[in-house]
């Protein structure tokens, strides 16, 4: 979750396509102008099983001077020793 964020932060979309799970992988990334992301907060992490978890986080950031908030419950999956990204609930 934190190494998504910080491709967030500094514009690697490339990086999020890579740890994104192939069965819901987006064709691109549109990454906004003037999004400044001010931090991270993971409030749980739980391993629902050997190979899948979820975190609940909430990044804050600042789009054109107004305060934003994203509250989301991201589920991952490990394959091959590597967590992927499946997707999401927002809050």
């Amino acid at each position: 979750m934190r190494s998504r964020y910080t491709a967030y932060v500094v514009g690697r979309a490339d990086y999020l396509l890579a740890t994104w799970h192939a069965s819901h992988r987006p064709a691109d990334v549109a990454l906004p102008t003037g999004l400044k992301w001010l931090g991270l907060e993971v409030r749980t992490c739980r391993q629902v099983a050997a190979d899948r978890a979820e975190v609940e986080f909430v990044a804050r950031s600042t789009l054109n001077g107004r305060a934003t908030r994203l509250h989301e419950t991201s589920r991952f999956v490990r394959e091959d020793g590597r967590w992927f990204y499946v997707d999401g609930d927002l809050h």
